[in-house]
Formats: structure tokens, sequence, C-alpha cells
């Protein structure tokens, strides 16, 4: 059966994963040095290589002949993880199993030692998905785990993590691959799959890829599909995309405000089967190198392409601002975000293209900006004697191929003279002497000072019939007294009263002995669990043996049932020790084991 070609070419070692050298060498000194956590966490976007990371950890803790860090994948146990038969390496879905019954399960599982391996791995992918209720019963075991367990979570969305998870994790950050790891991948396994690609192409399937090694190899895999010699016409066709002359149609129909000219690329685009979408992106992306073509002093710094693109990406970008520039973005990501919940998507690209190419349509304030950079470029040109004309992008239509020409503005020479003005012969009117004559106004005088008066004003006396004084004193009829009031007889009070005997504490007297407490059958599970690993621990001819088995406590006699043929064997030797634990674990130390 045909196997995928992302599938195919899977990393198997740490060297072999393309663009994260930061993680992949600090994974293999982890392994070398036998510095491993008990829990890791890989974060990024899809296609990064998390899980192909995780699946190459969990082989090189449990590879027995390892090599620099990297598993050898020749031995039982690499190649039994790689196939499925080593159970001890287990993979789970968590979009799947996200309730708190799976992590249960996971928890109990987690408690028994590993049957072929050295260590027991979970990858619990896309760890996100998990109920809140999952996440606590998933606290103390992550915490806390036992020796023999090591756990792998992978997740694209780790804000949606509760702090307690990530505080317990050690955290690997998974970056986008670069453009050039993902070419020289895609070259790679070219020649191992006896197929050619040429830079170019591998380059545009870099780009459309975003950073995502399995979508560049899920790309070249469609392309193989159509031709083995893969060049940018294959992969335009595989991807749905078209070359990037239409782009720079768009840009100068844009410039020249050419709506008919803009609306008949999209219809021809559509047509073609291109995806709105996709062509609303790529614009972005083509109006974003311009962007930093005109912030940048060196561009070829951050832009990715071949010399030819980036000077034709130069001498479009002088014909456009800043401000319009923002502003045909800003009007393009308007258009994805509408185009994504919209059932038909052409009409809201139509929309976008009009907005464009009639900024007056638009009230946003990034339109407005635009249209008064617009006006100030028009009256510089006027200023310094330019003609300011608008031609649209003309077409050179041939039978064999139909290809856009970049517009060309004539040079038209300005027959107008202008009339030389001379300042010193221009006459002013003199208006300094106009308040002059400030005399000829009616202004009314300043104000006199105060009068003064020659003697000082007299005042007439208070208008009292009766003069007071204060030498009278007051009279009162009787002096104040301070005599205590006298009783006839002092007050009787009754007498305390007396008690014959003190009241004597006796202690309550119980009839019966309260009843013991019984056992619960969860708790009854919870010790004889307890039991298994305490016993595998301290005697190693039990182990494996008491798997399935069930207990039951009555009185101090622990009965073991459901148990297999070896176990009666080998009880009598076992038994006092497993009498020993039991006693420990239960704090009874009159308890015996016994089989049923």
């Amino acid at each position: 059966m045909y196997r995928v070609l992302y599938r195919k070419w899977r990393p198997q070692t740490f060297n072999d994963v393309a663009g994260q050298p930061h993680i992949t060498d600090t994974l293999m000194n982890e392994v070398r040095e036998n510095r491993l956590a008990h829990a890791y966490l890989f974060t990024g976007s899809r296609g990064t290589g998390k899980t192909s990371c995780a699946k190459i950890l969990s082989k090189a803790i449990n590879c027995l002949h390892p090599t620099n860090g990297n598993p050898c994948n020749e031995c039982d146990i690499c190649k039994g993880i790689d196939n499925g038969s080593v159970l001890d390496v287990v993979e789970i879905d968590a979009a799947s199993n996200r309730g708190i019954d799976d992590i249960r399960a996971l928890r109990e599982e987690s408690a028994f030692t590993p049957a072929q391996a050295k260590f027991r791995v979970y990858i619990i992918d896309e760890v996100h998905m998990l109920t809140i209720e999952a996440f606590n019963a998933l606290l103390k075991t992550l915490e806390e785990p036992p020796e023999h367990i090591v756990f792998i979570l992978a997740t694209t969305e780790v804000q949606k993590l509760p702090s307690t998870i990530l505080s317990r994790c050690q955290r690997f950050d998974f970056r986008r691959i670069s453009v050039d790891s993902i070419v020289k991948r895609l070259k790679y396994v070219a020649e191992k799959e006896n197929v050619s690609i040429d830079d170019s192409a591998a380059m545009l399937i870099a780009r459309i890829a975003d950073g995502g090694m399995r979508d560049a190899l899920s790309i070249f895999d469609r392309c193989l599909s159509i031709s083995e010699n893969v060049n940018t016409a294959v992969v335009s066709d595989a991807a749905g995309i078209m070359s990037k002359d239409y782009l720079f149609t768009l840009s100068y129909a844009f410039k020249n405000k050419d709506t008919s000219k803009a609306l008949s690329v999209i219809d021809e685009l559509h047509n073609s089967s291109c995806d709105t979408e996709r062509l609303c992106t790529e614009l972005t992306n083509h109006f974003r190198s311009l962007l930093i073509i005109k912030s940048v002093k060196r561009p070829e710094d951050i832009l990715i392409g071949t010399n030819e693109e980036l000077e034709e990406l130069k001498r479009l970008s002088s014909q456009f601002s800043i401000e319009e520039i923002l502003n045909i973005m800003n009007i393009l990501s308007s258009a994805i975000a509408s185009i994504k919940v919209t059932q038909n998507r052409r009409i809201e690209t139509e929309m976008a293209i009009i907005k464009i190419c009639s900024p007056e349509a638009s009230t946003d304030i990034s339109a407005l900006f635009s249209r008064i950079a617009e006006l100030e470029d028009k009256i510089n040109k006027l200023s310094s004697g330019q003609v300011v004309i608008n031609t649209a992008a003309t077409e050179n239509t041939s039978d064999d191929k139909k290809t856009d020409v970049f517009p060309v503005i004539p040079e038209i020479k300005n027959t107008e003279t202008k009339n030389a003005v001379d300042l010193n012969s221009l006459e002013f009117e003199d208006d300094s002497d106009e308040y002059d004559d400030f005399d000829l106004y009616d202004v009314p005088p300043p104000p006199s000072d105060a009068p003064i008066f020659e003697n000082e004003p007299f005042f007439d006396d208070p208008p009292f019939d009766i003069e007071q004084t204060t030498d009278n004193p007051v009279m009162f009829d009787a002096e104040p007294t301070t005599d205590t009031l006298q009783f006839d007889d002092e007050p009787v009070f009754d007498a305390p009263p007396v008690f014959d005997d003190e009241p004597v504490e006796t202690s309550p007297v119980f009839d019966a002995q309260p009843a013991p407490q019984t056992q619960t059958s969860g708790n009854i599970t919870r010790i004889w669990t307890n039991c298994i690993i305490e016993a595998e621990r301290e005697c190693p001819p039990v182990t494996g043996h008491l798997l399935g088995t069930k207990a039951e406590i009555n009185g101090n006699i622990l009965t073991v049932y459901n148990y297999n043929s070896v176990l009666p064997m080998i009880f009598p030797i076992v038994k006092d020790k497993l009498t020993q634990v039991a006693r420990k674990i239960t704090g009874n130390n009159e308890l015996t084991v016994r089989l049923g």
C-alpha cells in the first residue's frame, strides 16, 4: 500500500528533525547524560515536529543501544515502538479521550511497571482538549509520577492549558520551520524518491506551507501526482494558485483606480478555480512586501525571493505611498475575515476590490488618509511642474499567451510658461497711521481720585433706651444644699441558697463496645493495589502474578481471589512477605493473608 510522503519520511532520529536545533540538541544531551524529566510539554504550530520528537524521545530513552542520544532503530524495542507491538509506549488523542474517566484509567495503569521497556511513556496529543476535571485529576500524577513513568504532552494552543499543568512540565517551544530548511528537506526527499524539483518550485512550496513541514510534503506529494518533474507551474496547479503576474496587474489597477481591469482579473482567476481566500492572502502578503521595501533600508534581509522579483517589487513600491498600502491591507484583512463566514466568497472579494479602487466610497479612516496622501502627492507634482495623469495597465493579447505589461506613463513636456514676479515692484498700502488720531474718538475720561474729607466722620450714639451694667449680682431665693439623702432603714437582702452536697462528676457508662468500621469496596481496592505495588517491589518472584486478582478483608483475614495457576505454587514462599506488606498497608498487625 502506498504511504504518503509525510508518513514515509517522518524523522526517525533527532538529527532528521528539520529546523528545530534548539530542541533536538537539548533532548539529545538529556538522553546522553541520563537527566530525564518526568513530564515534557511540546508546543508550536502544526507540522513543526512535535509528535515526531515525542516518538523519537520515547524510543531514545528505551533503546537498548542508543547512539549519542539518538535511538538505534535496530533493536527490538525501537522496532516494537515503530510497529506498535511494545505496549509500554501509549499515544493518546486528547480530543477523543478528554474526560475524567479516561484520566483515571491512565492513573491506574501508570501504577504498574513496564512489561518490556525501561519506561512507560504516555504521549498525550492535543492536550488542550482535556476538560478542567481531567486536568485536575492529572495534576497529582503529573507532579509526582512513579519512577518508571514519563509524560509527553503536545499541543498547538498552549494558552488553553492551566498554569498548574505548565508549572509541572519541562516546556519546549517549536518554531516555524524556515523556508531554507523546508527547501533543503524537499530536495532530500526528491533525491531519495528519484524525482526532480527546481529551486523556484521548492521555494514556492515552502512559502505556501507557512512553516509546516507536513504541509510542504503533502503539497509535494500532490505535485508528484501530476508530474515527476516539479516546477512552479506544477506547484501552481497542485496548490490551486497562479503565477505572480496577476498580483502586479492588480496592483497597477489599484493604483490607477481601474475598477474594470481589476474585476476582469478577478473573474479570470475565479474561472481558473483560484480560491478567493488564498487570493486575498496572497495580495496581503504582496503589499506587505511593498510596505517592507518602503520602510527598511535592506529589504532583501527580510523578504525571500529572487533578485528579479525584488527588483520588480521595488519598482512597484515607488508607485504607492505608505498610507495607500496600509489602506489596501486593511481592506483585504477585513475581506479575509468576512470570507470565512460567508457563503458567497466572490462577492466579498469584489466588494473589497471596489473599495480599493474607489477610496471615496469608503468611510474608513485609513481610506481618508489614503486620499489625503494622494492629494499631497498630486500637489507636489503640480508644484514641480509635472503633469499628473492616470493610465491603466496595457494588455498584450497574443494568440499564444496573454501577458500583463507594466503601465508606462508617457513623459509630457509642460508647455505653459511661468510669469516671473518681481517682489520689489509690488506696492502695499501703508496703514501704520490708522490709530494715530486717537483723540478724535469719543472716549470717556479716566476716573478721578476718591474724595478726601477734611474732618473725621461723626457717628451717632447707638439707640439704646437702657444702659446695661454688670455691677448688680444675680440674686437667688435659697442657697443650694449638698446634703445626702437620708433613709430610715437599711435595705434587707435575702440570704444565699444553701447546698447540701457538692456535685460529683461521673464518667458515662456504655453497655456495649462500638461496632468495628466496615471496609468499603473502594477502600479494599485501593489497599490491595498498594499491597500489589509494595509486594512486587520487595518480593520480585510475585511480580506479574498478582495482576487481575481481587481481595476481601473479613475481620483479621485478607482473602485473595481470581488467582492464576502459578500463584498457588509460589504462595507458600511469598505468604509471609505478603502478610507483612498487608499489615503495613492496613495498620492491622493481626492480619493474615490466605488464598480464596
